[in-house]
């Protein structure tokens, strides 16, 4: 008797019982075997259960387990936080470097916004809208900055947070630290900024609690990353972000756009799987790399060479003045557009002043002494 697997649905193991011999008498006496030295081919092997195939088993285990990461990275992006959502599905907030945005945490600590940004070559739109490039979070190049200049001010947002405990309360939740650790949470963010126009979930405060959206950040954006480069405060609001979380549909845009935005051009940043400790910046000011230790606020900053393998490949563009606000993320926003243009990866390299750059995904080395990390993450479709 052969068993066949289940029609559908994961495996549940052999059935109860012994594994051989009928479970009922035998009606008649049993066959007897061929006579030896016929010539007549040999009958079919009994078929094994499919239970005890090793390399079937493994494979489906395989299945299971990859659906299984894809489900989380997708549903829970950073594995959820403390805010409540106040926007629409599908719908994503256009962030300017230099607009507060709704529901501020604090006031701007940004204290440099306005450095030219990087915008990728342009591709054509084919791909989903709502598909977005990983970029890893120690790439060299990455993100920006002056010599020597932090672009947000730590200790005034420390100083806004003390100032109001529901607030930092709140900000605590999303941090995922006690809100007596604030303080050491932030001074051990790294401040720079944005080089690409970077998706986020940013969080804002209404009504005593941190609520979530969606959102796009401008490039040029200030900004505290943690030791794998993932965006942590965005310093123009003093606003907790975490990792974007994959929207379903068509996505709808809102807020205040800018001229070079393009769908195809926004990232999203993959933490990094070893400890950085070093960030290797681009000075845009003195055209030049710098390194910026970790946590520092720019008085360690040293000139160091250019790097072998830049990233991401870009052209060096003057920031555009942004367009009027429109209303902030809601549920039913008044004016939003549909994602027409969805992003590919950038295909053609533009004449520019910056080397040549290795493909977004391919990885690419900016720290010094790394410590390994558990169980990095990879990039969503968003």
């Amino acid at each position: 008797m052969s068993v066949e697997p289940p029609s559908s649905g994961r495996p549940t193991g052999p059935p109860s019982g012994p594994l051989s011999g009928p479970s009922q008498p035998p009606s008649g006496p049993p066959s007897q075997p061929p006579p030896t030295g016929g010539t007549g081919a040999p009958g079919p092997e009994p078929r094994r259960p499919w239970w005890r195939s090793a390399p079937r088993m493994a494979a489906i285990a395989v299945v299971v387990v990859a659906a299984v990461i894809l489900a989380v990275v997708l549903s829970r992006g950073d594995g959820g936080d403390g805010g409540t959502g106040t926007s629409a599905d599908g719908e994503v907030f256009l962030q300017a470097a230099g607009k507060t945005g709704p529901d501020p945490f604090t006031d701007s600590t940004a204290t440099d916004s306005s450095a030219p940004p990087a915008t990728p070559t342009q591709a054509t739109e084919s791909a989903p809208s709502n598909a977005v490039r990983g970029v890893d979070g120690d790439a060299p190049g990455l993100y920006g900055g002056t010599r020597s200049t932090a672009a947000c001010d730590v200790e005034k947002q420390i100083e806004y947070l003390r100032a109001a405990p529901d607030k930092n309360r709140a900000f605590a939740s999303v941090a995922r630290v006690d809100a007596d650790d604030v303080p050491a949470y932030l001074r051990a963010l790294t401040p720079v900024q944005l080089r690409l126009d970077t998706r986020v979930t940013n969080h804002g405060f209404r009504d005593g609690a941190a609520t979530r959206y969606q959102a796009v950040l401008q490039s040029g954006t200030a900004v505290l990353v943690d030791d794998r480069g993932v965006p942590r405060v965005r310093c123009a609001c003093g606003n907790p972000l975490t990792p974007p979380v994959a929207q379903q549909g068509t996505l709808k845009r809102t807020g205040d756009s800018w001229p070079s935005y393009r769908s195809s051009n926004v990232v999203v940043v993959v933490p990094s799987t070893t400890v950085i400790n070093v960030f290797v910046i681009f000075d845009d000011e003195r055209d030049e790399w710098v390194a910026r230790e970790r946590g520092d606020d720019g008085d360690k900053d040293k000139k160091t060479d250019r790097p072998v393998k830049p990233s991401p490949s870009v052209s060096v563009s003057t920031p555009t003045s942004p367009s009027p606000p429109s209303s902030p993320p809601t549920s039913t926003p008044e004016s939003s557009t549909p994602e027409t243009s969805p992003p590919e990866p950038p295909t053609t390299e533009p004449e520019s002043s910056e080397p040549p750059a290795p493909p977004p995904d391919e990885d690419t080395t900016a720290t010094s002494g790394s410590a390994p990390a558990e169980g990095a993450s990879q990039s969503p479709q968003l």
